[in-house]
C-alpha cells in the first residue's frame, strides 16, 4: 500500500516553469527524506534535490538557483518548483522517499515526464 504519486510533468518551452508535486501515502512521511532524482535518455538517474525531516535541502549544482524543493508533512507531499527550465532538463523525475537506520527504507515513485523544448 506504499505508494508515491507524482504529478506535474509537462511540455514547456525553456524558461519556463512547471511545479512537480509527489503525495505519499501508506508510510509516516514526516520521518522521510524526500528526494527528487532525474533520468535523461541514456543517461543515469541522478539526484536533483533533497529535504530533509528537518527542511534542510540541497541541490544538484546543474539546477542550483532554478529549483527549490519544498514539502508540507500535513499534505503528505513534497514538491519540485522548476523555473527557468533548459533542454537539459527534459527527463523523467522521479519521487523518491528514504529513511536509514539498522534497516533502510527506500520507496520511489512511478516518475512523470518533463520536456523542455522550443
Amino acid at each position: 500500500q506504499v505508494q508515491l504519486v507524482e504529478s506535474g510533468g509537462d511540455l514547456v518551452q525553456p524558461g519556463g516553469s512547471l511545479r512537480l508535486s509527489c503525495v505519499a501515502s501508506g508510510f509516516t512521511f514526516s520521518r522521510y527524506a524526500m528526494n527528487w532524482y532525474r533520468q535523461a535518455p541514456g543517461k543515469e538517474r541522478e539526484l536533483v534535490a533533497g529535504i530533509t525531516t528537518g527542511g534542510s535541502t540541497n541541490y544538484a549544482d546543474s539546477v542550483k538557483g532554478r529549483f527549490a524543493i519544498s514539502r508540507d508533512n500535513a499534505k503528505n507531499t513534497v514538491y519540485l518548483q522548476m523555473n527557468s527550465l533548459k533542454p537539459e532538463d527534459t527527463a523523467v523525475y522521479y519521487c523518491n522517499a528514504n529513511w536509514i537506520g539498522v534497516v533502510s527504507r527506500t520507496y520511489w515513485g512511478q516518475g512523470t515526464q518533463v520536456t523542455v523544448s522550443s
